[in-house]
């Protein structure tokens, strides 16, 4: 089964959190895979993660994932990069799980919705058997709840 963290994003969005988590998989070093919900969305994290000051290097593609350490993506396959640890990003899910080692969940606190999906992700995650860890963040950082 895959471990799937869930990120509860209280303390900054989307855009700022994701390039430091993709850092630290690329430090391992290891290969990522992002699903993006839109169009829209992945054009954004695409130029963040271009322009991001920390770290200041994370190689990505959004097309011929093969060649590329990190690749953003709204089409939910299996990993073309050979990446085993796959971001969910507002709301994605993937049939793929089985694929990754981990799965990060990241979703927006601010946003009641987003929080109701999430829970709803939780307990359809852990009824399949998932090794799964609550995140939250804090002014230190991120913290482990559960």
């Amino acid at each position: 089964m895959t471990e799937i963290g869930f990120y509860h994003l209280t303390r900054s969005t989307l855009e700022q959190a994701l390039p430091r988590l993709l850092g630290r998989v690329l430090a391992i070093p290891e290969r990522a895979l992002v699903l993006c919900a839109s169009e829209e969305r992945m054009k954004s994290l695409d130029d963040t993660l271009w322009t991001t000051p920390e770290p200041a290097w994370l190689p990505h593609g959004t097309r011929d994932g093969a060649e590329q350490p990190i690749f953003l993506t709204l089409t939910d396959a299996p990993p073309p990069n050979g990446a085993q640890h796959l971001f969910l990003t507002e709301g994605t899910r993937s049939e793929h799980l089985a694929d990754y080692a981990r799965a990060f969940d990241l979703f927006d606190g601010s946003d009641e919705a987003s929080v109701i999906a999430a829970r709803t992700r939780w307990t359809a995650a852990k009824a399949a058997g998932h090794t799964l860890a609550y995140w939250q963040q804090t002014e230190k950082g991120w913290e482990k709840k559960a």
